[in-house]
């Protein structure tokens, strides 16, 4: 039976760290984790809310200092294409367990992917279907931070979610993993995020979020029910606004 407890936000973008798929292991996809996102994802779906999802690929590339050396922008291609295999993967656990899915993909792959467009992905929204954008801004030099503050522009998504996977539940006045002592924020501003130096998301995705009225919610993605919880009005991890 589906919960009627009133919902927060009707549209929402997630953010996704390519680095989440991978689990403990640190490297490529791991099965029970994308299962336990998509479980979550189709939850969120059952709430009645329209889920767009932004994914990085730092499990499979890290940019230009995985490359050796290599020239920046043609590492942030091979980032992107990173971007792309986590999408497919995600897609694919979100079809088997019954939630209709279309993966958008800023470089044009037409075999995989559909091309990123607008309207088209604010229509799939419209008829209940997940949509997964890949290959970040299809420019290098920008994070997918970047692109998941973009895109929840773009498709008027009520707030931007970001998951984190390292067990931090939020923002904290230092590292609560290896400071005792550091305290959880509840509510930041955009100016203090950016005056402050703290590393939520990117300067640029921060700024752009904060020119367009967008907001921001840190939470512990691997966290039972943490989604739901935050869809229905919880106060759960840290918003910026």
């Amino acid at each position: 039976m589906t919960d009627q407890s009133p919902i927060k936000w009707t549209r929402i973008l997630l953010k996704l760290s390519g680095e989440a798929f991978a689990g403990a292991k640190g490297f490529g996809l791991d099965a029970e984790i994308l299962s336990k996102i998509a479980d979550d994802i189709v939850e969120a779906h059952d709430l009645g809310v329209e889920v767009a999802v932004v994914v990085g690929g730092g499990n499979f590339w890290r940019g230009a200092g995985a490359g050796g050396g290599l020239d920046r922008a043609q590492a942030d291609y091979m980032g992107m294409l990173a971007t792309v295999m986590n999408a497919l993967a995600l897609q694919d656990v979100l079809e088997q367990k019954g939630l209709p899915t279309r993966t958008q993909s800023a470089i044009r792959m037409p075999q995989v992917a559909e091309e990123y467009i607008r309207r088209r992905a604010i229509r799939h929204l419209e008829k209940g279907r997940v949509v997964i954008f890949a290959a970040g801004t299809g420019n290098p030099f920008f994070t997918t931070d970047t692109t998941a503050a973009l895109r929840a522009v773009e498709i008027d998504a009520g707030v931007l979610l970001k998951g984190t996977h390292g067990g931090v539940d939020g923002i904290y006045t230092a590292d609560p993993r290896s400071n005792p002592d550091a305290e959880k924020i509840d509510h930041l501003s955009y100016l203090e995020v950016l005056n402050k130096e703290l590393r939520v998301m990117d300067s640029t995705a921060i700024t752009h979020c904060m020119e367009h009225h967008m907001p921001i919610v840190v939470f512990e993605l691997m966290g039972d029910g943490n989604l739901r919880g935050l869809l229905q009005g919880q106060s759960i991890g840290t918003l910026v606004s």
